[in-house]
């Protein structure tokens, strides 16, 4: 099973670690208390997740790690359009 809350999993940069655990945290608990319960009306993380997205954008660019053709998946990115 995958959730994008895998606590063994670091940051790539290390500013962004923290940033990620508040995001896996607020997944965890939407997913296990909402979620799974069958609330599936918005996902209240979407801010958290943009903050660390953000971070980490910044951090690929500041070791220049080499991301063509990578796309970057999020709350929403695939929504179904009604």
């Amino acid at each position: 099973r995958f959730l994008p809350g895998s606590p063994e999993m670091n940051s790539v940069g290390e500013a962004c670690t923290e940033l990620k655990r508040e995001y896996d945290q607020c997944f965890n608990r939407w997913f296990a208390e909402h979620f799974l319960k069958g609330d599936r009306s918005g996902d209240p993380c979407t801010e958290t997740f943009r903050k660390y997205q953000r971070c980490v954008q910044k951090a690929i660019k500041e070791k220049d790690i080499p991301i063509d053709g990578v796309e970057f998946m999020g709350p929403n990115k695939d929504k179904p359009e009604s």
